[in-house]
């Protein structure tokens, strides 16, 4: 059985996961953690459990979702994997910084490109893969079915959906992935999202404003 433990991190209140099992190995999904107190609360979690970090995964690449990209880099030494549709909004990550008022230094990182119809194997439990955009170009879900769960970044929102007014945000693309991609799932699979609390498929088909017929 799997333990998801998120941290809300930096300016965005955004939810940093680290996904873990019982022999201790684990994922680390969207570093957001920003400053020395983010970091080394991250780092006590992980250390203190005795986590195995195994992969880091991204859900996409916007700033709030990779200020600790590189220090998770250079801290595990692992793969950094996500879709190449988001390799742009990557490299855009000084440029992003500046529009912030932050300093950033260019990342640099192992990236290892993944796509819909992919498979993560961990520990052999399957995690399929969405290619979800429109509020970036390389969105992913990622979804575990045995245990009914999706990490859905800014994908889909308790209540909301991701903005699609950024780079290449689409909101009819959204729209349509969410339908077709996310809302034919089991409804009692929860989602993890980007931003604020967890929530359910069958919530979100039956309240979500933004399905309402």
């Amino acid at each position: 059985m799997f333990q998801i433990q998120a941290f809300v991190f930096n300016f965005a209140s955004e939810n940093t996961y680290v996904l873990f099992n019982e022999d201790k190995n684990a994922w680390l999904i969207d570093p957001g953690n920003m400053n020395d107190q983010e970091t080394n609360l991250l780092y006590s979690f992980i250390n203190e459990k005795g986590l195995k970090i195994q992969k880091i995964l991204l859900t996409h690449a916007h700033i709030d979702h990779v200020l600790g990209l590189q220090w998770a880099f250079n801290m595990f030494k692992v793969p950094v994997l996500m879709h190449q549709e988001d390799k742009e909004v990557l490299d855009m990550f000084q440029i992003s910084g500046m529009r912030f008022g932050m300093q950033l230094e260019h990342i640099n990182v192992d990236l290892e490109y993944i796509k819909e119809g992919d498979e993560l194997d961990f520990d052999g439990e399957k995690f399929n893969i969405y290619h979800v955009p429109g509020h970036s170009p390389g969105s992913v879900v990622y979804h575990n079915m045995n245990q009914k769960f999706m990490i859905s970044g800014d994908v889909l929102f308790e209540g909301s959906i991701g903005r699609t007014d950024l780079y290449k945000g689409n909101y009819d693309q959204l729209i349509d992935g969410i339908k077709n991609k996310l809302f034919i799932l089991d409804e009692e699979t929860q989602v993890f999202s980007g931003h604020g609390n967890p929530t359910k498929i069958c919530f979100e088909k039956k309240y979500n404003p933004f399905f309402k017929s």
